[in-house]
């Protein structure tokens, strides 16, 4: 690939695919150029670094969660960009990886909290409780989304889906009793939409009580 035909967003685009295809760990500055079929220090004219790469890669992938234009009531604007978060990183599964390693730093993924927070204070928030019900909005998303990124691997694999399944039937009922008998519901609860949204209805409604309370 000729020089002049890369580009940052390029590099970028290319390196979220490869963190896909291989993983955080395996991922390497030198592999990327490969791919691109450039020499690894074209990559460093736009990157000082891996690190820096990594951060651009995160912020562009969360960037495209942001509400763009703001309409509907805040739950409707909360919603949304929370799906769209999910979303993210369901389609890109490496964003768990860089959500847990890196900081949040970036102005493209800034977007999305910026989104978020205005919804918020739209809705009636202070500035203090706004900051909280943003913190456990993203814990929330990030948390139940990576969860259910890695039980879709777990899944993936037949041995270690079925050894899974036989500690759960192992469990002996008497010093056990309500997790024997809930085991069922929790093998069709675990991930899905439906219990996303499980999940975000009572956020959003504890959300909403606090706001009567205490706005």
């Amino acid at each position: 690939m000729p020089r002049n035909t890369v580009s940052a967003e390029l590099i970028v685009t290319a390196a979220l695919r490869l963190l896909d295809q291989v993983g955080v760990e395996a991922f390497s500055v030198r592999a990327l150029a490969k791919e691109l079929g450039v020499a690894p220090m074209t990559l460093y004219t736009y990157f000082r670094g891996k690190d820096e790469l990594l951060d651009a890669v995160r912020d562009h992938a969360l960037g495209n969660a942001a509400l763009t234009t703001a309409y509907g009531g805040w739950q409707h604007q909360v919603r949304t960009i929370c799906r769209r978060l999910r979303g993210q990183i369901l389609e890109h599964p490496c964003l768990t990886s860089l959500l847990q390693q890196r900081p949040l730093a970036g102005h493209e993924s800034a977007e999305s909290a910026e989104s978020l927070l205005r919804a918020l204070v739209e809705a009636g928030f202070n500035e203090e409780n706004a900051a909280r019900a943003y913190t456990t909005l993203l814990g929330f998303v990030v948390g139940v989304t990576t969860l259910e990124v890695r039980l879709l691997e777990e899944n993936s694999d037949p041995e270690r889906r079925e050894k899974v399944r036989e500690i759960m039937s192992g469990l002996p009922a008497d010093r056990f009793p309500q997790l024997v008998a809930h085991t069922p519901a929790l093998r069709h609860t675990i991930g899905g939409d439906v219990q996303f949204e499980f999940g975000l209805d009572l956020v959003i409604a504890g959300m909403e009580q606090r706001l009567i309370l205490s706005p």
